[in-house]
């Protein structure tokens, strides 16, 4: 799979309301669920107690956090694109975020990513990504937003 490769504002510009492209699927296996719990500290049965979860879950089988699908935001944008000539950049925000659907220890996901809205604020390019974390084999997609993001080029 090839990147899309920016150089600078204008490559950006150019792809405005356009696809960037879409990554290769990554698995959310039992095992990164129960390391993101141990980093948050958050163990709810529903993530980490794949016994319970068979039985007592809507799910019948945990499911990942919903800000471990989001936290996989920055890797699978990597497979994305590459952005030459950087200083910097800087995650600035997250707008009009929704999960629409839990992701199952063992599905995977992927992230497709549309160039929303560029602006070019004194040679900082502000970069907002309408994203969607989609699920294998699933039709509704995982979580959807704009991730917002600043650009410092050389």
């Amino acid at each position: 799979m090839s990147k899309l490769v920016i150089n600078n504002y204008e490559d950006f510009a150019a792809m405005l309301g356009k696809n960037l492209g879409i990554s290769e699927y990554i698995e959310l296996t039992q095992e990164r669920i129960n390391m993101f719990a141990d980093a948050t500290l958050d163990h709810q049965w529903i993530h980490v107690d794949t016994e319970r979860a068979k039985v007592e879950s809507p799910f019948k089988s945990t499911i990942a956090h919903g800000y471990l699908t989001l936290s996989m935001l920055p890797h699978l944008w990597n497979e994305i694109i590459e952005v030459n000539n950087l200083k910097l950049m800087v995650n600035y925000g997250m707008d009009k975020m929704k999960f629409g659907q839990a992701v199952k220890a063992g599905e995977s996901v992927r992230l497709v990513a549309d160039l929303h809205a560029i602006t070019n604020l004194r040679g900082t390019v502000k970069a907002e990504i309408k994203f969607k974390i989609e699920i294998k084999d699933q039709k509704k997609c995982a979580l959807e937003g704009i991730a917002t993001f600043l650009y410092y080029f050389n």
